[in-house]
């Protein structure tokens, strides 16, 4: 059930994007076949379908965007910087790992996303909106909790909207791009701390080269070994793992 809910729930952020009024009905009508007097046939594609082929096109936007996938994927990136190992780890293997983290991370949510809305739905129990609504719910928590309150009163006032008189009341349209803000800031602030110890190392090969003249030698060459050795002896991988991981309100 965990992997059927987890299965689910990568799809709930596509329901996100489409209106509720396209979601009216409990079914999906394909193609509609309509007899002419003369005995010919009109066939008509469903606006509905149109909409739902169209949103996915946007699936993969609203997966970055609403997950923990963003914060984990920059902090990453930024460990490899400070690391000094240009393509190493590559590019597909940071990806794959923040894919897997963000549903690790993200399990809880699907979770509910899944008993909540999901399971209700396919059992016919309620209806496609209702479904969308109780889908937006455990999103809504898990984007709010890492969201800062400066950057919600920002875009409400670029918006121009109505002040709104609780978080929970705030439109996804508000929302989305701050919770992006958001986890931008973050992801930067975790990868400040990172940085800071392999610095502290290239600037103290750097003081040793130059104090022995040798100038034309580049510290990267000299620091990398003991940047790596560091982060070997320290078990960095679990650490860095682990601190994003906890970093997370679920």
């Amino acid at each position: 059930m965990r992997a059927r809910g987890i299965s689910y729930g990568l799809c709930l952020p596509l329901l996100l994007l489409l209106p509720a009024a396209a979601w009216a009905i409990p079914g999906l009508q394909a193609l509609t076949i309509t007899s002419n007097g003369d005995g010919s046939q009109t066939y008509t594609l469903s606006l509905q379908v149109l909409a739902l082929m169209t949103a996915l096109t946007l699936l993969p936007a609203a997966f970055l965007m609403m997950t923990a996938f963003t914060r984990i994927i920059i902090v990453l990136a930024i460990l490899r910087q400070a690391l000094g190992t240009a393509q190493t780890p590559s590019s597909q293997i940071l990806i794959g790992l923040a894919l897997f983290m963000t549903f690790f991370v993200m399990t809880p949510v699907f979770d509910r996303v899944y008993d909540e809305a999901v399971a209700p739905y396919m059992e016919e129990r309620i209806e496609a909106g209702e479904a969308l609504q109780r889908a937006a719910v455990p999103f809504r928590e898990f984007m709010l909790a890492q969201t800062r309150q400066d950057d919600l009163k920002l875009f409400l006032e670029m918006s121009g909207g109505d002040p709104i008189a609780t978080p929970d009341q705030t439109p996804f349209r508000i929302l989305l791009p701050a919770f992006v803000t958001s986890e931008l800031k973050t992801a930067f602030q975790i990868g400040f701390l990172i940085f800071i110890p392999f610095l502290i190392i290239d600037l103290v090969v750097a003081s040793v080269l130059m104090s022995m003249g040798m100038m034309m030698l580049s510290p990267l060459i000299i620091s990398l070994p003991f940047k790596i050795m560091l982060f070997v002896l320290v078990d960095g991988w679990a650490l860095i793992v682990g601190t994003l991981a906890s970093s997370f309100y679920v």
